[in-house]
């Protein structure tokens, strides 16, 4: 989710990040805000981008509520111009989140705040008076800003009824799927059929000559791909076992060495963070920057001292997508200590668990053909 995104702070406990796609959409808003002329073209522009941007957020805000009332622990929301992705804080909650009913309300969610969002705005535009012409063409335009905001409303709202994943009828189509014949050959399924439709829209846009079709098979594309590479992700995190990725050449310290004599140990190691053992107990964790720190503040002293007492540990056997979880969980937590029986037998950190996927998949490659 961080990736390609910025954040925009916690909401309701979530972290929320939009996506730079956005970027490319008020390019392209505020192209058809110039191109329309008018003395405010420029602004006018921005301010289509905003428009749509207030219908995402509209239906995001709904879901949100929903997934709150279902008790659903979300981590992480990422925006994009055709709606919002969820990320869970655990695997209850990403389970619930697939069972018919949870999954139903949270499908019908966007659509229907967006459809009431259109109507309440629309009776407030009418009922204000004036020259407000709801039905006038083109119906979203930079030209009119009151009647975009209806009808983005309902736009957005009509899109997400649409069989393409990752839309929310296609989220229903691939939950259906995947209750039958699992969520590897549902995703494949729904990714497929979603791109189909992104593919047909883009062309009909071309076609027809309409911007807003053109955008929207293209964001159904991309977000088909994202939501993909996120069920592939979880696929392998859940399969992923920590005895394949944990370092087992690794150094540790004792809470009776000195501050000088650890900074010594760290020159010689690659290491961020090490456990503190006492005999075969873990006792505590330090990084290096801490021991550095104490030493430059307070002088000499001993490890005990400076380590941290709050840590989590790992087995073996837990999946890759547990020790994750716990990661991300754990603020300023950088290492996981993997033991059996009471001794560390490896280490997990943030430092190496990305080279260590990247080897082992590269691993996996190979017994795969030498196996063929």
């Amino acid at each position: 989710m961080r990736g390609w995104s910025i954040p925009l702070g916690r909401w309701m406990g979530v972290e929320m990040r939009v996506h730079t796609f956005f970027l490319l959409l008020a390019v392209v808003c505020i192209g058809l805000g110039v191109s329309e002329g008018g003395q405010f073209g420029f602004l006018r522009g921005v301010g289509l981008c905003f428009v749509l941007a207030a219908a995402v957020v509209v239906r995001e805000i709904a879901r949100l509520l929903v997934a709150a009332w279902l008790g659903l622990r979300l981590r992480a929301i990422l925006l994009i111009p055709i709606g919002g992705m969820f990320a869970y804080a655990d695997p209850e909650s990403q389970e619930l989140s697939t069972t018919g009913g949870a999954q139903f309300a949270l499908a019908a969610a966007g659509p229907l705040a967006n459809m009431l969002t259109a109507i309440a705005l629309a009776g407030l535009f009418l009922g204000a008076g004036g020259s407000f012409d709801i039905l006038g063409r083109p119906l979203v335009t930079a030209g009119h800003l009151l009647r975009s905001m209806v009808w983005m409303q309902v736009g957005l709202g009509v899109l997400h009824m649409l069989p393409a994943y990752p839309l929310d009828c296609g989220r229903l189509m691939r939950g259906s799927f995947a209750r039958a014949h699992g969520i590897g050959p549902a995703s494949r399924a729904a990714t497929g059929l979603g791109q189909l439709i992104a593919l047909a829209a883009m062309v009909a846009g071309m076609v027809f000559h309409s911007w807003w079709l053109i955008i929207a098979g293209f964001f159904i594309m991309i977000g088909a791909q994202i939501e993909d590479q996120g069920v592939f992700f979880q696929s392998v995190v859940d399969t992923v076992r920590m005895r394949e990725v944990m370092l087992t050449d690794f150094a540790t310290l004792s809470p009776s060495d000195t501050l000088a004599d650890a900074l010594s140990r760290c020159v010689h190691s690659l290491q961020e963070d090490f456990p503190v053992v006492r005999g075969p107990n873990l006792v505590g964790i330090v990084s290096r920057q801490r021991i550095v720190d104490a030493l430059r503040n307070d002088g000499n002293g001993y490890v005990q001292s400076v380590m941290s007492r709050a840590f989590q540990v790992a087995r073996p056997e837990d999946t890759l997508g547990t020790t994750i979880r716990r990661i991300t969980a754990g603020r300023g937590l950088s290492l996981i200590p993997v033991t059996e029986s009471g001794r560390v037998v490896g280490i997990v950190s943030v430092q190496n668990l990305m080279s260590s996927m990247s080897l082992l998949a590269e691993q996996r490659r190979y017994e795969r053909e030498e196996s063929e």
